[in-house]
C-alpha cells in the first residue's frame, strides 16, 4: 500500500512539475494588441515574442483565414513565438473585422481580391511594422498563411516582397500575378490537402509549371486524406455548421508544421 501511495505521489509530482514548466514557458511570452495604419485604415494586429531571448530574431507574419484576425491566428503566432520568432498576426480586413458566417467571410475576402493594391498595402504595413520592432532582425522576415492567408502570402512572394520564406497551409494557389524569373525572393512551402475540393489537380499542375518556369525554390506537399482547413481544430464543427468540406487532420497538421520549422531553420541560418 505504501509503495502504491509513493508511486502515485511521484506521478503527481511529475505532473505538477510538467504543468509548472509549461506555465513558466508560456509566461515568457510578451503579447500585445497593436495598431498600424494603411491608407487611413486602422489595422489591428497581435504581436508576440519571447521576452527571455536576447538579441534580435527573425520575424514572421501570420495571415489569417477568410474569417479574419481571430483566436486561431493568434494561437499560431504564439506557437511561432515559442519557437523563438517574433510573430505578428496581421489584420487584412481592417478594424479587426471578423466573420461569423461564410457570406460575410466571402465579402471581406472578396474586397481584398477585388482591390489587390489595397491588400498589398495592408500586408506591407504589417511587414514594415514587424521589421521595425526592437526584437526583430529586419533582414529575416517570413510569412505563413492559412486558406485566404495562404493565397495572400503567396501573392506577396510572387510580386517580389523581401521575404525569406512563405509557408501556405491549405491556401489558394492560383496566381493573380504569375511568378517571374528573378523576382521571387522567398522559398515557398505549400502544404495542401490532397482531398481539398477547392484546389484542383489542374491548379496544382499549373502552379508547379509556373514555379518551374520562374525557377522558384519551392516545395509542394500533398497530404493524403486531408481536406480544406486541415490545420484548424475547429474545422469539423464549422464544416458541419455551414455544410462546408472542412475537417481537421491532426497528422497533416503536425507534419506540415514540422515542414515549416525545417524550412525556417534553413532559410534563417543563411
Amino acid at each position: 500500500m505504501k509503495k502504491l501511495f509513493l508511486v502515485a505521489f511521484l506521478l503527481l509530482l511529475a505532473l505538477f512539475a510538467s504543468c509548472s514548466e509549461n506555465k513558466e514557458q508560456n509566461s515568457n511570452l510578451v503579447e500585445h494588441e497593436v495598431g498600424y495604419i494603411s491608407d487611413s485604415t486602422v489595422l489591428k494586429g497581435y504581436l508576440v515574442y519571447d521576452n527571455k531571448l536576447e538579441g534580435k530574431r527573425p520575424g514572421v507574419l501570420v495571415v489569417h483565414e477568410w474569417w479574419g484576425h481571430n483566436e486561431y491566428a493568434r494561437q499560431r503566432a504564439r506557437m511561432l513565438a515559442q519557437l523563438g520568432y517574433t510573430a505578428l498576426a496581421v489584420d487584412m480586413f481592417g478594424e479587426g473585422k471578423k466573420a461569423d458566417h461564410p457570406e460575410d467571410a466571402q465579402k471581406f475576402a472578396g474586397a481584398i481580391f477585388s482591390n489587390v493594391k489595397m491588400g498589398e498595402d495592408r500586408f506591407l504595413a504589417a511587414y514594415d511594422f514587424l521589421k521595425k520592432h526592437e526584437s526583430v532582425d529586419p533582414k529575416n522576415i517570413a510569412a505563413v498563411g492559412y486558406c485566404f492567408g495562404g493565397a495572400v502570402a503567396l501573392h506577396m512572394a510572387r510580386i517580389g516582397t523581401d521575404l525569406k520564406a512563405v509557408a501556405s497551409f491549405h491556401g489558394g494557389i492560383q496566381p493573380i500575378v504569375p511568378a517571374e524569373e528573378g523576382k521571387v525572393k522567398a522559398y515557398l512551402l505549400v502544404c495542401n490537402g490532397a482531398d481539398d475540393p477547392f484546389v484542383t489537380q489542374e491548379q496544382i499542375d499549373a502552379f508547379k509549371q509556373e514555379m518551374g518556369n520562374a525557377k522558384v525554390q519551392y516545395e509542394f506537399i500533398n497530404y493524403e486524406g486531408a481536406v480544406h482547413s486541415f490545420t484548424n481544430p475547429i474545422a469539423d464543427s464549422v464544416g458541419k455548421k455551414f455544410n462546408m468540406p472542412l475537417a481537421y487532420n491532426e497528422k497533416a497538421d503536425k507534419e506540415s508544421w514540422e515542414e515549416m520549422k525545417k524550412v525556417f531553420s534553413q532559410v534563417f541560418s543563411k
